[in-house]
């Protein structure tokens, strides 16, 4: 015990620790807490235990029973200053278990650790970082002013015991209160672990906090994805400027083209005809007789209002729609399908269907939950489910594209667009086996604007689930196309569309956040500009086709003029 205080005196640290408590050798002043913290809860239980018997109300105390407590009270204090806290950072933040650390390695990351994290209260989970004046690893020299390439002598010891395995990588947020530093440590010591260089990965200009606990773990710098604005498209009256981020030669200008056209011609037109997020898990049980009465059960009108008002009760928003049931034997998926607000709502539904599934465990007990999403929902993955029944926001959007302007603006004539259509969009297509992929390029325009404004572009899969119809009207005058689009999911509140820089984007659409007037309008509205936008990148590739520019267009736009031997690795 000398020689801790030893240390702590040489470390200027004038802290009281729990072992501080009694001027005794630290074994005595262990064993006399336990002793008395074990004793005490012997006397108070048999004092409870003789009130019980002889009906004394608890609140009736004695003296000895008002010291008692406080001996308790005392003692679990110090017991749990002296384990309890070293207990739970070891929980929180365990070693790395291939490391083989020495009592000297100990002592010392000991030391680290009680300094990087003393005082850590933070009431967000970011906020200004403890200076690391208080850190005796380095000699109290001024700091060199940081570049991305530069590490300081304070941090350089950071870096050191994160390459050796002695802080996990993804603690450095918890450990230093500050994310862009632990962003730069990471990074300094990714490439020296891999011995490859991250020039040209930027770290400044972003801010790590706004990523934390919920977009990204583990940051070390941030992808640049030039934005384009095609438009404006005319949609239901109304102008809009679309923002697509892509880096795709020739994609922002088509789909430009596209606006321009639909715009020549008086508009687009469109439809929200479905607005449901889905999530189906699966259930187990030991015959499929059971499984059909799940079925039967699930699917009677007498019992939706019931299981509805237990679904709706998970959030503000999350209001039950339909449950569609699909039976494999012994197991049971149950598609739920609801409408969730202004949010693309995957975690909205989830937690109303774990509140269904809780209910249903009580009515059905011999029923086995085998997991929450049993892939008939169907997320992230190309599926007829979707294609049919629709999944989030199912949007149809049309437009008379004046002969005229198919001549001038689009460079090709009516007859030769409806016939490539059907030769590519829908021959094609069915000969390909395709799975709601019968247009050009619908996913090229749908991943763009999803990286834009902050959705998830995984989804992008069935979002794109596309049907681009072209007929001549008009005595064959003037051309008519629509796309119906089925599944596009999007939301414009949660996940990324918080940044900064999607936040901007979606903004600028008219459709940031939630629309507090009429909950669920801006995010239906985003997937009608989706669908807009996608009608005009279809007339604009393709009329690109048929007039045979396609090569020519990419070849100008879409080539590199750099020498590519002359790039360093």
């Amino acid at each position: 015990m000398e020689a801790r205080r030893h240390q702590k005196k040489v470390a200027g640290d004038d802290s009281l620790e729990a072992s501080d408590a009694l001027p005794l050798p630290l074994y005595l002043t262990n064993a006399f807490f336990f002793t008395l913290f074990f004793s005490v809860v012997y006397f108070l239980l048999l004092r409870w235990r003789e009130k019980i018997r002889n009906s004394t109300p608890f609140h009736v105390v004695t003296l000895t029973d008002i010291a008692a407590m406080v001996t308790f009270v005392a003692s679990f204090i110090y017991l749990l200053g002296f384990f309890g806290i070293g207990f739970v950072q070891s929980i929180i933040i365990p070693r790395a278990p291939h490391e083989d650390v020495t009592d000297d390695d100990e002592d010392e990351i000991a030391d680290l650790d009680r300094l990087m994290i003393k005082d850590d209260a933070r009431k967000t989970p970011c906020a200004a970082a403890p200076q690391f004046d208080d850190l005796k690893i380095a000699s109290p020299k001024a700091a060199p002013k940081k570049t991305e390439e530069v590490i300081d002598e304070q941090d350089e010891e950071i870096v050191k015991l994160v390459v050796e395995g002695k802080i996990p990588s993804y603690a450095l947020e918890s450990k230093l209160g500050d994310c862009r530093r632990a962003a730069a440590i990471r990074r300094e010591a990714l490439q020296r672990t891999t011995g490859k260089s991250l020039e040209g990965l930027p770290l400044e200009g972003f801010d790590y906090e706004s990523i934390l606990g919920q977009c990204c773990e583990m940051p070390v710098g941030y992808v640049q994805i030039p934005v384009g604005i095609a438009g404006p498209l005319f949609l239901d009256g109304k102008e809009y400027s679309v923002p697509m981020a892509t880096t795709e030669g020739c994609l922002v200008a088509s789909t430009n083209r596209g606006c321009k056209a639909i715009f020549a011609s008086g508009g687009a037109t469109s439809s929200l005809y479905r607005d449901a997020m889905t999530r189906a898990p699966v259930v187990r049980f030991g015959s499929a007789k059971r499984a059909a009465e799940l079925k039967i059960f699930l699917e009677d009108p007498l019992h939706f209002e019931t299981l509805s008002l237990i679904f709706n009760s998970s959030s503000r928003f999350a209001r039950l729609q339909s449950i569609k049931c699909a039976i494999a034997g012994k197991n049971l998926y149950i598609r739920f399908s609801c409408s969730t607000g202004d949010a693309m709502g995957m975690n909205m539904v989830s937690k109303g269907v774990q509140n269904v599934m809780d209910f249903l465990n009580k009515q059905f007990p011999d029923m086995d939950v085998m997991g929450i999403s049993g892939n008939y929902c169907s997320d992230k993955k190309p599926a007829a489910v979707n294609w049919i029944e629709g999944r989030g926001k199912s949007v149809v959007c049309e437009a008379v594209i004046q002969g005229e302007v198919v001549a001038k603006v689009l460079k090709t004539d009516v007859a030769s667009l409806v016939e490539l259509n059907m030769l590519k969009n829908l021959t094609g297509s069915a000969m390909a086996g395709a799975l709601g992929g019968f247009n050009a390029h619908a996913s090229n325009i749908v991943s763009a604007i999803y990286i834009a404004t902050g959705q998830d572009p995984a989804q992008n899969i069935e979002s794109s689930h596309c049907i681009t119809m072209m007929e001549a009207v008009n005595d064959g005058k003037d051309l008519h196309v629509s796309v119906t689009m089925p599944c596009i999911e999007v939301g414009t509140v949660g996940g990324g569309t918080q940044l900064a820089s999607q936040s901007a984007c979606l903004n600028l659409l008219g459709v940031k956040g939630a629309n507090r007037d009429v909950p669920g309008a801006n995010a239906r509205l985003l997937a009608t500009i989706v669908a807009g936008s996608v009608l005009a990148g279809e007339l604009s590739l393709m009329s690109a086709i048929a007039a045979g520019q396609l090569v020519k267009s990419h070849m100008k736009y879409n080539r590199s003029s750099k020498d590519v031997a002359s790039i360093k690795s």
